[in-house]
């Protein structure tokens, strides 16, 4: 079977960017999202999240890198 990929919207990010900001890990985030981890690791590091410094993640930003 092959797979399904979801490109991530703006408003997606948004919800990132909001989740990050609240504290919740890439973990909990890929979840509530129905997508792997990931594809929430990699947006963190699009957004300047990279470092552990999740708190600096801007949608943006990685809207913008796309």
């Amino acid at each position: 079977m092959a797979r399904k990929y979801k490109r991530l919207s703006y408003t997606d990010r948004k919800t990132i960017e909001t989740m990050c900001k609240g504290g919740k890990k890439a973990e909990e985030i890929a979840e509530a999202m129905g997508v792997h981890r990931a594809t929430i690791y990699h947006e963190l590091q699009r957004g300047g999240a990279g470092s552990g410094k999740r708190q600096q993640y801007s949608a943006e930003l990685a809207q913008k890198a796309i």
